[in-house]
């Protein structure tokens, strides 16, 4: 018994052991590559990537000023609000300016969009901090995206728009500026109605399936005015937020990560 006692330890220290190492290496190969245009990675299966001599061929059919050599490119497969207002900080802390927003109809079969950024400046060195900076405040920008398995809300604030905020939805910059999102939509239409009701607000924008969305199944509002009722607005439209959508599955609905508003 004694015998067969230690080699069930031995056992369990060998499969622990195994299966360490194998998520070891799982991580070691998603953790990078060597190419020069990889940046990084981020949650939301979002990649930043850089090019640092666009081919004057792609400038024409991008559209892109030629005067932008260098290019910086964030793209996610689930989120969008966290993207641009990340996008947006980054544009705040470097020498780059946003070339494009593109909302793609996506969240990996959910109701809602990923996104493509494209950041532009003349010297690579500049987009590349910006994909840096990016990458680094979607654990940030993440926190107050919950779900569940019948839907999502968003819900992002900022003290000072910049402009990808301003390029994504017109945010009026160096205003608060503020965000409702919900899928299914109906729930993003009553969101809506609480933040306007419960401060002074500027609404800016509102999208819904067939207009200004991806033909997404989400409601987005977006808004500017004072810091502390813009901020007010997205925390009531939040608290209803989420007892709607929690009558709508059993699981219980989490933040993506921590938070911050």
């Amino acid at each position: 018994m004694r015998d067969n006692l230690v080699e069930q330890i031995i056992s369990e220290v060998v499969n622990k052991q195994t299966s360490d190492n194998a998520r070891d290496k799982k991580a070691a190969s998603i953790a990078g590559c060597g190419l020069t245009e990889f940046v990084g990675t981020a949650l939301g299966h979002t990649i930043g990537l850089v090019i640092a001599n666009v081919d004057h061929q792609l400038h024409d059919v991008m559209n892109i000023d030629k005067k932008y050599r260098s290019i910086g490119i964030l793209g996610a497969r689930t989120g969008a609000g966290p993207h641009i207002f990340a996008a947006d900080e980054a544009v705040k802390a470097t020498n780059s300016e946003i070339l494009s927003v593109e909302l793609a109809r996506d969240t990996e079969g959910g109701g809602g969009h990923g996104c493509l950024i494209i950041f532009g400046a003349t010297d690579v060195s500049d987009v590349r901090r910006a994909i840096e900076v990016a990458l680094s405040e979607i654990e940030r920008t993440m926190g107050d995206v919950y779900g569940s398995p019948a839907g999502h809300l968003e819900f992002q604030y900022t003290a000072r728009a910049s402009f990808a905020l301003n390029k994504a939805f017109g945010a009026p910059v160096g205003k608060a500026f503020g965000m409702t999102c919900a899928s299914p939509a109906a729930i993003g239409v009553v969101i809506a109605d609480v933040a306007a009701k419960s401060a002074v607000i500027e609404p800016v924008g509102y999208a819904s399936p067939s207009k200004g969305t991806s033909f997404s199944n989400e409601v987005i509002f977006t808004f500017a005015g004072d810091s502390g009722a813009v901020r007010q607005a997205v925390i009531a439209a939040r608290e209803v937020g989420l007892q709607l959508l929690a009558t709508l599955d059993p699981t219980p609905i989490s933040s993506t990560t921590k938070p911050y508003i």
